[in-house]
């Protein structure tokens, strides 16, 4: 069984899953409602969604969480490939 969450990585779950009904924009909500910098929020959720517990809590939304993550990657690695040689990094 894994770990369970922590009340802030359920908080970051939460919020990843209702943040369309904030207003204003979503770095403005992130600041507000969790007191965390964008930056940071992102790297947190981005490894939340990688851990069972998550997947075992909310597994609709770590799911879809996961395939928008993996299709961005794709879409990154595409648009690298079709890059000249001299523009790669």
């Amino acid at each position: 069984m894994p770990e369970p969450l922590t009340d802030d990585e359920r908080a970051i779950l939460a919020f990843e899953g209702e943040w369309l009904r904030h207003a204003g924009a979503k770095e403005q909500a992130i600041r507000s409602d969790l007191g965390l910098a964008p930056a940071r929020y992102y790297q947190l959720l981005g490894r939340l969604i990688d851990s069972p517990a998550a997947l075992a809590h909310d597994p609709m939304l770590v799911g879809r969480l996961r395939r928008l993550r993996d299709q961005q990657e794709r879409t990154r690695r595409a648009r690298e490939r079709a890059l000249p040689a001299e523009f790669r990094g």
